[in-house]
């Protein structure tokens, strides 16, 4: 017999309770980082997503995805090695992350145009590679949206040498609800278990981007959205799209 303090069923009723709540207090701040998406939409932008860990779970979910706006990319760490012809061993080192200058060369290998809407992505957002990211975004101009936990964020000490968190740098910051540590179910003796930050993390991109889209219909505009490459038409009616932004997004091949 499961323990009840740390079930399916906890978790599910939990968990379920904090969306209903940050769907509720997150409207402002969402209908905010809607006005920055809809925005580098109209300017014919980019909206460039960066996380590292299980945060490349929510980079995927706003970028290239069926349903989801055409003009975003996936900006990654392993970017240094698809991109920037470092070898695959680089991304051995444990401490990457960490090194100075990372952010600085996949900002650059992304090429990104002064309209561009930056979206960083990290439940802490105190990592160096993290802050250094929303630094580049900063430095150069750009629009800067963050998806984080604030209680995580002031709960722990900022870990890159301005003492900034992602928190401190952006324009807008969706705040994912999760707990200090992410997961969510305490388990007897000490420690948790169960992470909550993909589960909100989605649910604030998918908001973000249907009030976006709402705001580009409110004005007579189309959102360039992809349709499913696995319903008839939708590969090739994606490649259209797509054609908009040839070269700046790395799904298309020039």
């Amino acid at each position: 017999m499961s323990d009840e303090s740390v079930s399916a069923q906890r978790f599910a009723r939990e968990s379920m309770a904090v969306l209903d709540r940050m769907a509720d207090s997150a409207r402002d701040d969402v209908a905010r980082a809607a006005e920055l998406i809809a925005d580098c939409v109209r300017a014919d932008g980019v909206i460039q997503a960066f996380g590292t860990g299980h945060s490349q779970a929510i980079v995927l979910e706003l970028a290239g995805r069926a349903g989801g706006l055409v003009p975003t990319n996936r900006l990654s760490i392993a970017d240094l090695v698809l991109y920037g012809g470092d070898t695959p061993s680089v991304l051995d080192d444990p401490l990457l992350e960490r090194r100075a200058g990372v952010a600085a060369r996949i900002y650059e290998l992304a090429a990104p145009r002064p309209q561009d809407l930056f979206v960083v992505i990290s439940n802490s957002g105190v990592n160096n590679v993290i802050v250094e990211m929303a630094l580049q975004a900063k430095e150069h101009g750009h629009r800067l949206l963050a998806l984080t936990s604030l209680t995580h964020t002031r709960a722990v000490p900022a870990g890159h040498p301005s003492g900034k968190k992602l928190a401190d740098l952006a324009d807008v910051v969706l705040d994912n609800a999760a707990p200090r540590g992410d997961a969510l179910l305490e388990l007897p003796g000490g420690g948790a278990v169960c992470a909550l930050s993909t589960l909100t993390g989605v649910m604030l991109v998918q908001m973000a981007v249907a009030e976006a889209s709402s705001q580009l219909l409110a004005a007579g505009e189309r959102p360039p959205v992809y349709v499913s490459a696995n319903v008839p038409g939708g590969f090739e009616g994606n490649l259209e799209l797509e054609k908009r932004y040839a070269g700046r997004i790395r799904r298309t091949a020039s």
